[in-house]
């Protein structure tokens, strides 16, 4: 009972708050609204779509945002005993991220706001929570909690400065590439005057070179007539990230710098067949030899060195799509599509599902251009969850996710 009571309260002050913003009686609200005046709230608190669209279209917001901040309470209220220190609950938080608990790091979080004190530890558990939703592959929620972070007035220069690294590569997940590009490159100048002496200066100009690298190759998608340009401006950021992991890497030995040092070495394979360094055959055998470690996904740690390698396969379907043709394309585009969607199901890494998902699409549309024969996409219960998931995580992949579903004739039609 208490809880639709809260639920009554938010509705209503959205309902009261349209009303004051256009001047409105509580008449003409109604009719707006299309409702009775005596019910427009209804006594579940739970609001149809249209009531939703009406006070949107009202107060000039999207129904997003009028459906999160209605359906949300925006009240942050933790459930754990008030004597819980903020140092505490980060600490819970660190747990959580290493075990992978991301809705758990996301509820600390908010627990973590209502200790908050100071800007400084408002932007921290804004940016813990950053980091839940992005495990979750909802990046789009990760990026809307960060610019929240970034508004906090008052906060340190060294905690912006992550915040504004964090922004970039949310940008770059989302293929806002222009924004990731130029967030990086703004960082880049600025750490270029600090001394980078330090593991964590030197680490952080590493991931930003990385960052930016890798949007420029991105961008090589776009454009055609600009792709020898891109190629080497994403070369230059690209192995000069790879040097900085491979030494950062032997003075400290760990996973994540092999990792991301791995993501740099296979993105380097697709520039020099995109600039014509390299063939595009010996770039695809290049790329075959590299995942030849990785037969079986499944008996391999999930871990930040096997995503490397599905990103391997990713830059596989690049060089093949964009330089092969015919029975080879399609060929090696199978190999690499098969190989990237299983170590996107090992680590439950939307990105890269996304990225499988699309470039498979595109191979079957060229063989239908083509004249090719083949089956039709072979898509099980797992599959189309996946896909659908996917389409909630990225609005640009919508449009292609229906065309899958459509084309593989799993929906139901009047």
């Amino acid at each position: 009972m208490e809880a639709v009571t809260h639920q009554r309260e938010r509705l209503g002050r959205f309902v009261d708050l349209a009303r004051v913003y256009r001047g409105w009686t509580k008449g003409e609200l109604s009719t707006a609204l299309r409702r009775d005046p005596t019910k427009i709230i209804p006594q579940s608190g739970n609001p149809k779509l249209d009531l939703i669209a009406g006070i949107a279209e009202a107060l000039d917001w999207t129904i997003g945002d009028v459906a999160e901040s209605v359906c949300n309470d925006t009240t942050v209220r933790s459930n754990r005993d008030d004597e819980t220190s903020f140092d505490s609950m980060d600490k819970a938080v660190y747990e959580a991220h290493r075990e992978a608990r991301w809705n758990d790091m996301i509820d600390l979080s908010k627990a973590m706001l209502s200790k908050a004190e100071t800007p400084k530890q408002r932007a921290i558990a804004f940016n813990r929570m950053a980091g839940g939703y992005n495990g979750l592959g909802r990046y789009a929620n990760a990026l809307r909690v960060i610019q929240a972070a970034i508004t906090e007035p008052g906060i340190p220069e060294s905690t912006r400065f992550m915040l504004h690294i964090n922004l970039a590569n949310a940008h770059y997940t989302l293929w806002h590439l222009v924004e990731a590009k130029s967030i990086a490159s703004e960082l880049i100048s600025q750490i270029g005057t600090v001394d980078r002496a330090e593991r964590n200066e030197r680490a952080r100009f590493a991931f930003l070179k990385f960052v930016r690298g890798n949007s420029i190759r991105r961008m090589m998608s776009e454009s055609d007539s600009r792709i020898r340009m891109l190629a080497e401006m994403s070369r230059e950021d690209l192995s000069d990230a790879c040097d900085m992991y491979e030494e950062l890497n032997k003075e400290f030995d760990e996973p994540y710098y092999r990792g991301l040092r791995n993501v740099c070495r296979g993105a380097l394979i697709e520039i020099d067949a995109a600039d014509g360094a390299s063939s595009a055959e010996d770039a695809v055998k290049r790329v075959l030899e590299g995942l030849d470690g990785v037969v079986d996904p499944s008996q391999v740690e999930p871990d930040i060195e096997l995503e490397s390698w599905g990103w391997w396969a990713i830059f596989g379907c690049n060089i093949t799509l964009r330089h092969l043709s015919g029975d080879k394309m399609h060929r090696h585009m199978a190999v690499f599509t098969n190989k990237a969607i299983e170590i996107g199901e090992r680590l439950g890494n939307w990105s890269m599902r996304e990225r499988a998902f699309t470039l498979e699409h595109f191979r079957r549309q060229q063989a239908d251009i083509q004249g090719v024969s083949q089956e039709p996409w072979p898509l099980d219960d797992e599959d189309i969850r996946v896909i659908t998931g996917t389409m909630g995580r990225f609005p640009a992949f919508r449009d292609v996710g229906w065309q899958i579903l459509q084309n593989a004739q799993v929906l139901e039609s009047e």
